[in-house]
This record gives structure tokens, sequence and C-alpha cells, in this order.
């Protein structure tokens, strides 16, 4: 017995010795370095490695094909760098010129097995892809906006709201900003933001780094404060993987009812809980909606629909012109987009804004659609960057578009 004891008492100990050796002991390895030159240094540990390669959006783009709705398309593709092998199998791969302020995501390919930075605890999911982040802020560049900063902060709230158009309650992530709390009588303007296709209600805060974007730009005097609704577009969803009743099921693009009509039908829904729910000014003037992607696509078509519900509209890298509005259920939604323009317009919105990178896969259906404009002589304002369709653009694209809103 004392033999039995004496034993457990060792083993208590050997996991006590290995639970603080995890949380004192360090990683042995740092990844990602920004040195002082601007270049960045990564690092991946991997004895037995033969091949280590680097992928990341900061790496001169590829050119790649990808099918859409049964078109073939290029898009942009990071390039992939090769790291050499170093002392105790650490590779290192070390930037030849200074990246540039911004917010980065990157991974590892061990051997062909494609990997994060287990050096760096900071990761982003991109409907089923996991990539590590690398942010490079610098004061006086865009970047800086996504750096937290000491400035007052909004809430972030994850809300859910009963849908009778999809049957079960969905959820919405909702920023308040700061001193929604400890003013009850102040009402704000609303900002719907959207997510592009496969993403949810999390995207922007995670990936758009929108609540920081909004902070910095309330607390610079650059915005109006606003209350910031980001919906999950997948009216097929009640919420974000593993945040709903469904339990592990992988995300994926594949999603039913994600541009064919519902979800713009729907939407009204959204806007009317927000309004019952929360301090809002509650009329056209102070609302607008904006998406990517996707979620371009959805404001496009919400609005045109909803000609009274808004006042402020941004079509970021929207998906028009896929062959979506042809194959939807609910072609209805998409039909006559001439006359509703014109209904839309005759209604003098404050602004239509739409920002593309030059190299986006939709560019082509997206100066299309500008010149349906052109000729019409309708009012909008547009943004080309470089670059295709990523990340990297529809932050800025948001960055620029919230300072405009409820003059």
């Amino acid at each position: 017995m004392k033999r039995i004891l004496t034993l457990s008492a060792a083993l208590l100990l050997a996991l006590s010795a290995y639970a603080q050796q995890a949380l004192f002991s360090g990683a042995q390895v740092e990844s990602p370095v920004i040195n002082a030159d601007g270049t960045v240094t990564f690092r991946y540990r991997a004895p037995k490695a033969v091949r280590v390669t680097l992928s990341g959006d900061f790496l001169p783009p590829q050119q790649r094909e990808v099918e859409m709705n049964g078109r073939k398309m290029t898009v942009e593709a990071a390039a992939v760098a090769e790291l050499r092998e170093g002392q105790n199998g650490v590779w290192e791969y070390t930037t030849p010129f200074a990246v540039a302020p911004e917010m980065y995501t990157y991974t590892f390919s061990v051997d062909g097995l494609q990997t994060i930075d287990p050096n760096n605890v900071f990761v982003n999911r991109d409907i089923a892809s996991l990539t590590s982040v690398l942010l490079v802020p610098k004061t006086g560049e865009r970047s800086d906006l996504y750096a937290i900063h000491r400035v007052p902060h909004g809430t972030v709230s994850k809300v859910w709201y009963p849908s009778a158009t999809a049957g079960f309650d969905r959820r919405l992530t909702v920023y308040t900003p700061a001193g929604y709390e400890e003013n009850p009588k102040a009402k704000y303007p609303v900002l719907y933001v959207l997510h592009g296709i496969g993403g949810d209600e999390d995207a922007w805060v995670t990936q758009g780094r929108a609540t920081q974007i909004l902070d910095n730009l309330i607390a610079r005097g650059q915005a109006k404060p606003m209350i910031v609704v980001f919906t999950n577009g997948n009216i097929s969803q009640e919420a974000a993987p593993l945040e709903n009743s469904t339990g592990y099921v992988r995300p994926t693009m594949s999603l039913p009812q994600t541009m064919e009509g519902t979800f713009e039908t729907a939407f009204p829904e959204v806007v009317r809980f927000i309004d019952s729910h929360y301090r809002t000014v509650a009329k056209k003037q102070s609302r607008a909606i904006c998406g990517l992607s996707m979620g371009g696509f959805h404001t496009l078509y919400i609005t045109l629909n909803n000609p009274d519900l808004f006042n402020y509209s941004g079509m970021f890298s929207a998906a028009i012109g896929t062959g979506s509005e042809q194959t939807a259920a609910h072609k209805e939604v998409y039909e006559n987009v001439d006359g509703k323009l014109a209904a839309y317009f005759s209604r003098k919105p404050a602004l239509l804004w739409i920002g593309i990178g030059s190299t986006d896969f939709l560019y082509q259906s997206n100066a299309d659609f500008r010149k349906k404009l052109d000729a019409a002589g309708y009012p909008y304002e547009y943004m080309e960057t470089d670059g295709g369709h990523i990340w990297r653009n529809w932050r800025i694209y948001l960055s620029e578009f919230i300072p405009k809103l409820f003059k």
C-alpha cells in the first residue's frame, strides 16, 4: 500500500512538473521576429524534415486558376519561400525586403504538410483554414488602426435573434461604442457589416479587425460613434462553427441558401430586432450597410429591394456577375435591376461606395456594374487598390467607408 501511494505521489509530481514546464519554460524558438530594418524572420523547428517552406500574403503573389459556378477564373495565390536548416533542426527564413506595415497571414509547409506557426499564438480561422497572424503596425500608417491602443473601447456582444424565415434563432455579433452603457438616453446610428462566402458573424471581428478599426477611428474623431452589427449571411446556419447546435461540423463554402435570395428577403428581420433591442436612430438616414464578396452581393440586393432602408451602402469586391442571379431559387430578388436602381437613386441616397483590387477575379464584373451606373448618371464613390480578393483590401475598404457615414 505504501508503495502504491509513493508511486501515485511520484506520478502527481511528474504531472505537476510537466504542467509547470508548459507554463513557465517558454518557447524555444522565436517566430516571427520583426527586425530593426523592417525585415521579418520566421523560424520552425523540424529536425527530421527534408523541406520547410513559408507561404504568406506579404510575399509577391502568384496566379492560379479556380472554378466558381462552373466558370474558371484566375486568382492570386501567395508565393512560396524556402527556409534553410540551421542548428538544432531550426529552419529559418528572413524576408529580403522590409515588410510594409499591415496585417498579414502565413503558414508553413513541412514536407508537404501545411501547418501554422507553433511559436505564434495569434491565429485566424478563415472558413476551414487556420493561418498564423503577422501584424506590422506603424504610427501614421493605416495598419495602426488594426492595433489596440489605450483609447475608449466599445463592447462586443454575441446576441441571438428569432428568425421567422429560418425557423430558429440565429446569432449576431454586435458592437456598441464606448459610452453606450453610461449614456442611457443617447441614440446611435447603425452600420450592418456582411461577410464573404463561407464566413460567419465572427469573420469581420477576427480577420477584419473591425472593432479595433472602430475604436481607433471613433477615438480620433474620424468616425461617428455607432452601433455595428455583424450578421451571419448563411441563413441555413444558427451561428459560427461550434457555436451552434450542430456540434463538430467542418466549415465549408458549400452551404445552402447563400446567394439565392432567402437571406436578402429575411434581412429586415435583423433591422427590426436591432431597432427594438438597442437605442438606435431608427430611420433610413441613420442606417448603413456594407459587405465583402458575397456580403457585397447581399449588400447590393438588400439595398435595391429595400430602397427606403439604408442611406449608405458599401460594396467591397462584390461577388456580382458570377451567375448566381440566374440560378437563384428566388429570382425575383435579382430581377429588374435597372428599375430597382432607378427607384433606389430616386430616393437620393447619401452614398454608394465601391471598392475592389486591380487583380481581383471579380474586377471585370464590378467594372461592368460601374459602367451601368455611369451610363445612367448615378453617383457613387470608387476606390481601386493593388492586389486581389484578400482581407488586406477589405480592411482598407472598411476603414475608408466608416468615416464617410452619418455626416
